[in-house]
């Protein structure tokens, strides 16, 4: 838990809603000893206003984690509805009137070898996360001298706790050389992602993210804001591979992911990024992306779902 984060009162685990200190699991798991598990990041965001919590597209977010079990060939016993059914319950026990960050994991319990795909277990935990500072000042990046791990290896496109290893460890040497954050390269040497977050770039008035193919996480948010470019904002992306050095002459680059939200980096190497300071497609896009999860445009309600409306 993030420092200063206050501990919600529930947890749901295993079939039933808990008290949060007595969410456990035992040290002989393959959870605990190997990282055997797959995850989702999920949103929730409170629209004071309209006194709603709006949890934010989980549809996706529940075909993606059903997606990683599936290539983990771990067997999951609920539906992604119920799964979307007993967030929301959760969000309204814990009776939260704030912006909401949460984990949804489905597990190996048990004290079985690395290999042991039964007991499976699933919990969520949803924390009160507002938007850090970052969102609107920007942050320094490096480009790591660890590789993106590759699908032949350790597929990104499962999102694993296992697999973020990876970007954990480039993140570490980003802050100990002074840095906020890593940007990782992939075997082929271009540019896949940040420690945990998909990554956009503007070069020459053009956004650009890399392609699917680059070792990256399929995110939710980067699908989300290439139509947000395209119906909001009448930019087109294109999705292609990035070089190391397109970085340092890009007017713009921001990070993005279900935690990161929009990031903006404002250099990378030590070398600015534009002015060095966020640029206006970014604080555009910004500006779009969260009037959105808030349920502040009409037409794009269907990505929401409200936690208190009532049936």
């Amino acid at each position: 838990m993030a420092e200063g984060t206050k501990k919600p009162e529930f947890v749901w685990m295993d079939g039933k809603i808990i008290p949060y200190d007595q969410a456990t699991i035992h040290v002989m798991s393959p959870a605990a000893r190997y990282g055997t598990s797959v995850f989702e990041g999920l949103r929730a965001y409170w629209n004071e206003q309209k006194e709603e919590l709006y949890a934010f597209r989980l549809g996706l977010h529940y075909q993606r984690l059903f997606e990683s079990a599936k290539m983990m060939r771990l067997k999951v016993d609920y539906s992604k509805e119920d799964c979307e059914r007993l967030f929301l319950e959760l969000l309204r026990k814990n009776h939260f009137k704030e912006n909401i960050h949460a984990r949804h994991v489905i597990y190996v319990g048990g004290s079985g070898p690395y290999s042991a795909r039964e007991p499976v277990g699933m919990f969520i935990v949803a924390l009160a996360r507002p938007s850090g500072k970052d969102v609107e000042k920007g942050i320094h990046c490096a480009v790591s001298s660890w590789f993106r791990i590759g699908d032949n290896s350790m597929p990104p496109r499962i999102k694993a706790g296992s697999n973020y290893q990876n970007g954990r460890l480039a993140d570490l040497q980003a802050k100990e050389d002074g840095y906020d954050r890593s940007i990782m390269l992939n075997s082929n040497g271009k540019v896949s992602e940040g420690g945990g977050a998909c990554l956009f770039m503007v070069r020459r008035g053009v956004v650009v993210t890399p392609p699917v193919t680059a070792g990256i996480l399929e995110s939710v948010t980067r699908a989300t804001l290439i139509e947000l470019f395209m119906e909001e904002m009448k930019l087109k992306v294109q999705e292609r591979d990035i070089d190391r050095t397109e970085l340092y002459v890009a007017e713009e680059a921001f990070f993005c992911g279900s935690g990161a939200e929009i990031l903006p980096i404002i250099s990378v190497d030590r070398l600015p990024v534009g002015a060095g300071i966020p640029g206006p497609i970014t604080k555009a896009v910004q500006e779009a992306y969260f009037a959105v999860v808030r349920g502040q445009k009409a037409r794009y309600m269907d990505w929401l779902s409200p936690a208190y409306k009532k049936p």
